[in-house]
């Protein structure tokens, strides 16, 4: 039976379960239920064991260095599911401990499995939107990484942070600018896209395309945000044809 076939209230005792049984393999000096609930089939259940490993962490239940050591063994297992869901677990921590865990994305990011590799790129989302210094700066290291899949992924996870704040993230995007591969470019066009549609935005977004060397890429890139506009035109604060004007009247390009 998976997660949402159960009742909510089963749903909240089961998650209470699990970081139960977590917690104590932990002070136990054991894997047994992490392993259990890390390699589950249901992506629900993987996710309350990672969410589990976060509470304990923050609510100091266990000493970051025992949680450390136990996901440093789980990074090692040969199936990608707990390696998937450790990535996860070590996101939850650098949320608010970055440098503690960087070392579990220098390794994720060249894992064999698919799973693991986006398992660094949404990590990567949800710590640089709430501690967006120490990941930005350690992004920063992969951008001319000779492996265009790592430069690709880098790209895509620092997307949340730029939603927001797209001034963070726009000198790691412009690095990538005259990148030559195909794949990475059009991630770097649909983040430019992604980062240009929220309150002043769009504004910060093309001041900075003004600068940028590669006119061809800025143009695709002016393109999806357009289309952005239309796409989510029930988020957007500016509609299609204010963001035609505003492009038209603001880009010197």
């Amino acid at each position: 039976m998976g997660f949402y076939d159960l009742s909510k209230k089963e749903r909240v005792q089961l998650v209470q379960a699990i970081e139960s049984e977590i917690l104590e393999d932990i002070h136990n000096g054991q894997k047994n239920a992490v392993l259990r609930y890390f390699s589950d089939e249901d992506t629900y259940i993987r996710k309350s064991g990672y969410l589990a490993i976060g509470k304990i962490h923050k609510s100091a239940k266990a000493s970051t260095s025992t949680i450390i050591n136990l996901l440093n063994t789980l990074l090692k297992s040969d199936l990608e599911k707990v390696r998937q869901t450790t990535i996860n677990a070590a996101g939850e921590l650098g949320k608010t401990n970055f440098e503690v865990v960087a070392h579990f994305f220098d390794k994720g990011l060249f894992d064999d499995h698919h799973s693991v590799r986006n398992a660094v790129i949404g990590s990567i989302k949800k710590m640089g939107e709430q501690n967006p210094e120490p990941v930005l700066n350690w992004a920063k290291k992969y951008l001319h990484h000779p492996d265009k899949e790592v430069r690709r992924e880098i790209c895509h996870g620092i997307e949340l942070r730029g939603r927001k704040h797209p001034k963070d993230i726009l000198p790691l995007l412009r690095a990538l600018e005259h990148d030559g591969t195909a794949r990475v470019k059009n991630t770097l066009i649909h983040v430019l896209g992604q980062i240009a549609y929220k309150k002043g935005c769009l504004e910060t977004v093309v001041k900075d395309l003004n600068s940028w060397e590669n006119k061809e890429l800025v143009q695709k890139a002016l393109d999806e945000i357009v289309d952005v506009h239309h796409r989510y035109r029930n988020f957007a604060v500016l509609t299609q044809k204010q963001a035609i004007d505003y492009i038209d009247k603001n880009y010197m390009g």
